[in-house]
């Protein structure tokens, strides 16, 4: 591996027991919206940040952005204060993006509480329809260039027109696209419309590719099967718009973290050093102020 330093950049910490958070989707009777019934195996146990850090120890990872995971919690904020508590302890999370409902309109008031812990860095907001041209969702947004806040998006191949639209309205938010656009067929005919669509998302400057979850839901994952994604993504977006995830611990469900990582490094093994500090590391301790 070089002695590749890793910067982490989707990670889920999760205590199913907490008084005032709820995780919706690793209810026991929760069917997921891609996933089906297997990330209820998530929630038989917890995965705290001590988890993360004893699993990841041997393979070089510095640094970890946390990806909201308490979907349908009656207060956000009480997400980002638990993870605040866990950084000021373990250190991880080094970056939070917390959830806000950016149509709401009391978000700022969210976000201000939001941004009263010091590893809070963006939003992920999982808003459900034609929400990329709704006009409250782009008041919301908005908001987010006051208060220097990264958007995480989770937008599919047909949605990529309407995201360009709106990185081009708010050139000054930078926007971070979760798992490449979620690919989810290996169809010759699927990966060409997705193909197509990294192309398009990525002529505006302000998006950023997540390379990560491409194993996700793929019990048959190889590299070889994954790497044309990977590749494509790069291509399109440039080396400096990249960076890497794991998606941990749902990923966890499919791959040991040892594969997934090794995965990465063997698609990357002709890239220059720099290169690969750049995807694995530089590129998201600059984009999260880590």
């Amino acid at each position: 591996m070089d002695n590749l330093q890793l910067v982490d950049t989707h990670v889920h910490f999760y205590d199913m027991n907490h008084p005032e958070l709820f995780y919706a989707h690793w209810q026991p009777d929760t069917i997921h919206p891609t996933l089906g019934t297997q990330t209820r195996k998530l929630g038989e146990t917890n995965y705290l940040d001590q988890d993360y850090i004893n699993e990841t120890k041997f393979f070089n990872v510095i640094s970890a952005v946390h990806v909201q995971a308490a979907i349908g919690s009656k207060d956000p904020v009480k997400e980002t204060k638990w993870l605040q508590s866990l950084a000021d302890k373990h250190e991880f999370p080094q970056a939070i993006i917390a959830y806000s409902n950016l149509k709401s309109p009391q978000v700022e008031k969210n976000i201000e509480e939001h941004c009263k812990y010091k590893n809070m860095r963006g939003i992920r907001d999982f808003s459900f329809g034609d929400y990329l041209v709704d006009s409250d969702f782009h008041r919301g947004f908005s908001i987010l260039e006051k208060y220097n806040l990264i958007a995480n998006v989770s937008v599919t191949w047909k949605d990529m027109e309407k995201l360009v639209i709106l990185a081009n309205k708010f050139p000054y938010t930078k926007i971070v696209i979760d798992h490449c656009g979620f690919p989810e067929e290996r169809s010759r005919e699927y990966f060409e419309k997705w193909q197509s669509s990294i192309v398009t998302a990525s002529k505006a400057d302000n998006i950023i590719c997540k390379i990560s979850g491409l194993g996700m839901g793929d019990n048959q994952w190889t590299i070889e099967s994954i790497k044309p994604y990977v590749m494509h993504c790069i291509e399109s977006f440039g080396i400096e718009r990249c960076i890497w995830g794991s998606n941990w611990p749902i990923d966890k469900l499919w791959s040991s973290f040892e594969d997934v990582v090794t995965a990465y490094i063997k698609i990357t093994e002709h890239f220059s050093i720099n290169d690969k500090t750049a995807l694995f590391n530089q590129n998201a301790t600059s984009l999260y102020r880590i």
